[in-house]
């Protein structure tokens, strides 16, 4: 090695770089779906006309690590499961046809991180059309889903319970035309989220809250944005509490009915956290939108201060949210349409 001249050593930095560069474009590419337009899929019947008659069973046929679309249709029916959606298990679609007769359901109480009918840990996984819901009631925590996986978006899906019916726990999600009731902070975690055109309808009586969002720092980029949405209820309701002390949710041009309480938000017996807490409205309206006895801490947004929470810039949507397929492989070699599919 001492003989080594400073050409020897250059030519091995260079051959390092490209061992080392071609390895990692190996290890994207094999993260990364070859083709965004098609996916292979798997049919859940309960009647025996599918590949699997559970949708457990679907989920556990996906490879680890895998690198294509998966979309698994789940034809019409009640599946009485409690579904997980491992880490290792992205790009996968859990699509029913109609909400209203494509239900998962589950009736556990316990804690938030272990009751939900439906657990999403994988990254890159879009739900639609279907209801997800725990039955266990009023009587304690029972979640209905758990997101906690990164980019992921649901559409048209109906997520029903009482105490913490939504554990919108991490990641970068979207949800589009859902509903989504509860009783008492039915929508809450940590996550980044936009839920754009969904309809939230409270069960509370007295004075639950909508929301308990738990961002614990200024440095967190989370929060609970609601664009273009609806509220509706039975009795009365906080728009939202501080779980964690920086807590940030954003209602914008949302429709909100005379459920929710005039202060509009709680600060959980806790005074101090009215100074950290980021609550504001922009541009609601209807009876329960009365700006006249709203808390003082809470924050009425000016075109300008709303600007940031009306794209899907806050969770980078663009860079993430795919259109559905279009294309789909039964098997290697077969493709079929979505008109194929749809006959």
């Amino acid at each position: 090695m001492a003989g080594m001249n400073i050409y020897s050593h250059a030519n091995i930095v260079i051959v390092l770089f490209e061992v080392v560069f071609a390895s990692l474009m190996v290890n994207a590419a094999a993260k990364a779906p070859i083709d965004m337009s098609t996916a292979i899929l798997l049919r859940v019947d309960q009647a025996g006309h599918g590949d699997f008659n559970k949708i457990q069973d679907a989920i556990d046929a996906v490879p680890s690590n895998n690198s294509e679309l998966y979309f698994i249709l789940v034809k019409p029916g009640t599946y009485r499961e409690k579904i997980v959606v491992p880490a290792d298990k992205p790009f996968i679609t859990l699509s029913g046809t109609r909400a209203s007769n494509t239900i998962i359901t589950w009736n556990e109480s316990g804690g938030i991180f272990d009751s939900a009918a439906l657990t999403v840990l994988a990254s890159d996984f879009v739900g639609q059309y279907l209801t997800i819901q725990n039955t266990f009631g009023t009587g304690g925590r029972a979640v209905a889903m758990r997101v906690s996986g990164d980019r992921a978006a649901f559409y048209g899906c109906r997520i029903l319970s009482y105490q913490d019916t939504l554990l919108d726990d991490t990641g970068k999600h979207y949800f589009k035309n859902c509903y989504i009731e509860g009783g008492t902070d039915f929508i809450c975690g940590n996550a980044s989220s936009l839920y754009e055109g969904c309809h939230l309808h409270s069960l509370s009586t007295k004075s639950g809250s909508i929301t308990a969002q738990h961002r614990n720092s200024p440095s967190e980029n989370t929060g609970f944005i609601f664009l273009g949405c609806k509220i509706t209820g039975i009795g009365a309701a906080f728009l939202g509490r501080p779980w964690g002390a920086f807590s940030r949710v954003v209602f914008a041009q949302t429709y909100m009915s005379n459920v929710i309480i005039p202060q509009g938000w709680d600060d959980w017996q806790d005074p101090r956290k009215q100074r950290t807490a980021y609550y504001g409205e922009y541009k609601c309206y209807g009876p329960g939108a009365d700006a006249s006895k709203r808390v003082q801490w809470s924050h009425r947004l000016s075109q300008n201060e709303a600007a940031p929470f009306l794209t899907k810039d806050m969770i980078g949507g663009t860079g993430w949210l795919r259109p559905a397929p279009t294309n789909f492989k039964r098997r290697p070699g077969s493709i079929a349409t979505v008109a194929d599919e749809n006959n």
